[in-house]
């Protein structure tokens, strides 16, 4: 089936592949993991199945709070419909505990809560690594306006609200998140919405108890059942009914 159609983009977790009707494509989650800028590599089977699932359920929770995002139906364990974007070339984190890179720069005890939540942009190109940029370079390279930078800001918070309270009810701290947004045109004027995903591969996720990692660290780290973990998150959020056999390897 995807070796019909026609192929737009490829990256480290996903393709993208034609939609069936203008101004859609459909988005495959692969079950391939990255960590370092591709450097280590891993398949992990089922990966894609429950990232598909966890995105579906954000996506759709979002919407339904006013949140637009470029998310329209689940169309099977894999694949999604999505309303095509014109990506803006940034990776937008939010982070409410200190983690990762930003604990490493600032020489901070990882776990650490922040006086408030941070919000980073990194260009998005991964020969140059992702780079850290500040809003004078967003708008001297023309990737975002001043105002399109204050929707982003706004919707990131809004977003992080949103998870922050709905992981919660389910004893996961939501350490940190990246997220992308896009643009839709309806003649001359644009409008951004959320796009790409969200999952235990693009947010941190503790157990709010243990502050055991459940998410995509586990791979970064060796520190092994990443599907387990990954399982685990799902299963707290109510959505393991659908996908029993995820965790048996016999899902392809």
């Amino acid at each position: 089936m995807t070796t019909r159609r026609k192929k737009i983009y490829e990256g480290k977790a996903k393709i993208l592949y034609e939609g069936p009707e203008p101004g859609t494509l459909i988005q495959y989650f692969k079950d391939d993991a990255t960590a370092f800028n591709a450097q280590k590599k891993a398949v992990l089977e089922g990966k894609g199945v429950i990232n598909n699932r966890i995105s579906e359920f954000v996506m759709t929770k979002l919407a339904a709070i006013g949140v637009a995002n470029h998310f329209i139906r689940r169309l099977n364990h894999r694949e999604q419909l999505i309303k095509e974007v014109e990506i803006v070339p940034l990776e937008v984190i939010c982070r409410n505990i200190a983690a990762g890179s930003l604990a490493k720069r600032l020489g901070l005890e990882e776990g650490t809560p922040l006086p408030r939540s941070i919000i980073e942009f990194c260009y998005k190109n991964d020969e140059l690594g992702d780079p850290l940029v500040t809003e004078e370079h967003i708008t001297a390279f023309n990737w975002a306006t001043t105002q399109d930078i204050d929707d982003i800001m706004a919707m990131t918070l809004r977003i992080n609200d949103f998870l922050t309270g709905m992981f919660g009810a389910v004893g996961i701290t939501l350490v940190d998140f990246k997220i992308e947004f896009g643009r839709i045109w309806d003649g001359d004027f644009s409008r951004l919405i959320l796009a790409d995903e969200i999952s235990p591969d693009s947010c941190r996720l503790w157990d709010s108890t243990t502050n055991e990692k459940l998410d995509k660290d586990r791979f970064r780290r060796d520190l092994g059942d990443v599907i387990e973990s990954y399982t685990e998150v799902a299963r707290r959020l109510g959505i393991m009914k659908d996908m029993p056999t995820v965790i048996q390897g016999g899902l392809h």
